[in-house]
């Protein structure tokens, strides 16, 4: 039996440029799903869906991007490094998909605690299968594996602030806790990509390279298509109506587009 060398790996091959860029792109992606599923909590619940599905978008199109972003600072020492393409675009729509789940699961069955943390714990474990079915697709010389421990602690890591950044969403108003709740979701985001990836190690074998694409040739279109995403869902937000807190008159009438049949309690 060949034993192979264990290669050294280098998470940060630009410094911190990816994870801070990778940071902000999960925060926007956290700030639009969160305002989205608080928009839908003051709709009647036939009326929620559409708010929901564009939750489930932003956020999951927002942790995607984040992770493949890090990963452009990935390397492994003497490997090349790509992926296959459709386990890549599986691992994007499980996480809009899964993260969908658990939005929907507060967005229809209310505030409880049981249900907050049924919810945290799908959309912290859509966040992981994200991550862990986009490392599947990534090919390199030789065996990945990855260390069990802090496999689970990042799988803990993401479902933990999930609920948090989820309760903050539908129990404290304002922009302050807006904010804060995208910022602790983005921390959720990241915090279990870098744990996840701390877990990983790499024996190079010399086995061959599959028909995979190096990230560089496909992220860049798949990023323009997101941020069109979240742009859109951005505008339907910003362009949505909203009634004024109890007390409070807006000084100026803002522009309102009603959209899916946005019948309030």
């Amino acid at each position: 039996m060949n034993h192979g060398t264990m290669a050294h790996l280098n998470g940060f091959q630009y410094g911190w440029v990816n994870p801070v860029v990778a940071y902000l792109i999960a925060c926007a992606g956290a700030a639009i799903g969160l305002r989205c599923t608080a928009r839908a909590m003051t709709l009647k619940p036939q009326k929620r869906f559409g708010w929901l599905a564009l939750a489930a978008g932003a956020f999951g199109c927002g942790i995607w991007s984040m992770h493949f972003i890090a990963m452009l600072g990935f390397m492994v020492d003497s490997s090349s490094l790509v992926y296959d393409i459709p386990l890549t675009l599986l691992s994007l729509l499980v996480a809009v998909v899964v993260v969908g789940l658990g939005i929907g699961v507060v967005g229809y069955r209310g505030k409880s605690t049981g249900t907050l943390l049924l919810s945290g714990l799908l959309t912290g474990c859509g966040v992981a299968v994200m991550h862990y079915l986009g490392m599947a697709a990534m090919q390199v010389e030789g065996k990945v594996s990855y260390d069990s421990l802090l496999v689970v602690a990042s799988v803990l890591i993401a479902i933990a602030a999930a609920t948090a950044a989820l309760w903050m969403t539908l129990n404290v108003k304002g922009l302050p806790s807006a904010l804060g709740a995208a910022m602790i979701a983005g921390v959720a985001v990241v915090a279990m990509h870098y744990t996840a990836m701390a877990a990983v190690t790499v024996d190079l074998d010399g086995r061959p390279l599959g028909g995979g694409t190096p990230a560089s040739q496909f992220i860049l279109p798949l990023a323009v298509g997101i941020m069109v995403v979240l742009a859109v869902a951005g505008i339907a937000i910003a362009l949505s109506p909203q009634d004024p807190e109890p007390g409070e008159r807006p000084a100026v009438e803002p522009i309102r587009v009603d959209l899916f049949g946005q019948d309030r309690h």
